[in-house]
């Protein structure tokens, strides 16, 4: 083989277990939040509140109080959760599909057009109500994990260019979503924990700067900076997304990664258990909702009616409006071997909110819990019509006249990287 088709095949190989492995961890969600909906409408569903919040730990900060296993999971495990998040946007953003401004222009305005939207129609539909009006995000986010799994039981009707265009909106999403948490739902503040959580950046910075490459003095730094944040007041989680981008990476344009980067060595670390375990468990703690006396009345209520409307029809329009804009005013190129159609159903399955949505609404109505509840009712509505259509129209939507030879590539290459691994 020439340096160039192995270089080529690689890169592709690279994007392959990328979204292999997020489309498992989506499958995984799926399961774990059925399985969370059938415990909690089930003779089970008493130990399963129970089971989520019973004391399980010390009371780590006094708003928090003692720690429940749903606290550890929102408020410790998706630390962890944010914290890929946020090593995968700095991988982006450097060396990868977000690495330049031409890279950016597409993704970015439809990413932001679809998290506006999506908020402007739960306003309306809330009508104001002060108290309603704290869920204005929930809909704004896009569930990646949950998204990808949904297009990679599609197979061949979702060309590879479509993939590109949902994770690329959806990594985006996921800053203005960790923006959303960090600026809106932050409560009152702890000055001298904020204080204390600025000295060990500055300190992780610095070690950044010394080109320190071993990993675990910032492991330690990272663990406590989760704990100083949980006690300032901002949410622990944007420890997470904060302590990511002071990692060293050593950019490794051409191949999927530097064995010697810590940024790569901790991404592959951690990526396994956060898809594969965090992200099913936080589904399966929060996604059981009771259905137990729910009237039509209830289901068509503001909150979950806004929270719905905002994911089905805002994120569709707003990110295929964002997509249609960039391509007509010359902002950036129609992506190759897919139709507008195909474009559209992808827009669509960007409603699927399912993990941050719903990490946002305990955030919105804390103490609340008939509000969470109605929350939970309209992310599903939301998620499953937006899955459901979108697959629909995928998997009957007539391909593209450079789909088939694009399918004929990624099966040469599929053989190059049989080459490689042979080399």
């Amino acid at each position: 083989m020439t340096q160039s088709s192995s270089t080529l095949a690689v890169r592709q190989s690279a994007l392959k277990r990328f979204l292999a492995s997020e489309a498992a961890g989506g499958v995984l969600l799926m399961i774990a939040a059925a399985a969370a909906i059938v415990v909690a409408n089930s003779p089970l569903a008493e130990d399963y509140y129970h089971f989520l919040h019973a004391n399980a730990g010390p009371a780590l900060s006094e708003k928090l109080g003692p720690m429940t296993l749903h606290l550890w999971i929102n408020d410790g495990l998706m630390a962890i959760f944010f914290l890929l998040v946020g090593l995968e946007i700095k991988r982006e953003l450097v060396d990868g599909r977000l690495s330049s401004w031409e890279q950016r222009r597409l993704p970015a305005l439809p990413a932001l057009i679809g998290m506006a939207l999506p908020a402007l129609i739960y306003l309306l539909v809330t009508n104001g109500d002060p108290l309603l009006t704290k869920g204005w995000a929930i809909p704004a986010a896009t569930d990646i994990a949950f998204a990808v799994g949904a297009l990679a039981l599609l197979g061949r009707h979702a060309p590879l260019s479509l993939k590109l265009i949902l994770v690329s909106v959806a990594i985006i999403d996921d800053m203005g979503a960790v923006a959303i948490i960090a600026i809106f739902y932050t409560s009152s503040i702890n000055l001298l924990a904020l204080l204390a959580a600025a000295g060990i950046i500055a300190a992780l910075f610095a070690l950044n700067r010394m080109r320190v490459m071993t990993l675990w003095p910032y492991l330690l730094g990272l663990v406590l900076l989760w704990y100083v944040t949980l006690l300032s007041g901002v949410h622990a989680t944007i420890a997470g997304v904060v302590g990511a981008f002071l990692i060293p990476y050593i950019p490794s344009p051409g191949k999927p990664d530097d064995a010697e980067s810590p940024l790569h060595r901790l991404e592959h670390g951690i990526a396994p258990w956060v898809g594969f375990l965090i992200v099913p468990a936080f589904g399966f703690a929060n996604a059981g909702v009771s259905f137990a006396g729910v009237s039509i009345a209830d289901v068509f209520a503001p909150l979950p009616l806004g929270i719905a409307a905002g994911l089905f029809l805002g994120k569709q329009l707003g990110v295929f409006g964002g997509v249609l804009l960039a391509v007509k005013t010359g902002l950036a190129a129609k992506p190759r071997g897919c139709t507008w159609l195909q474009i559209y159903a992808v827009s669509m399955l960007c409603g699927i909110g399912f993990t941050m949505s719903l990490f946002i609404s305990g955030l919105a109505f804390p103490g609340y819990e008939a509000l969470m509840e109605e929350a939970k009712i309209g992310i599903l509505m939301g998620s499953l019509l937006s899955a459901a259509l979108a697959c629909l129209i995928l998997r009957f939507a007539p391909k593209a006249a450079d789909q088939q030879q694009e399918e004929k590539l990624q099966e040469a290459e599929i053989l190059q990287d049989g080459d490689v691994q042979r080399v």
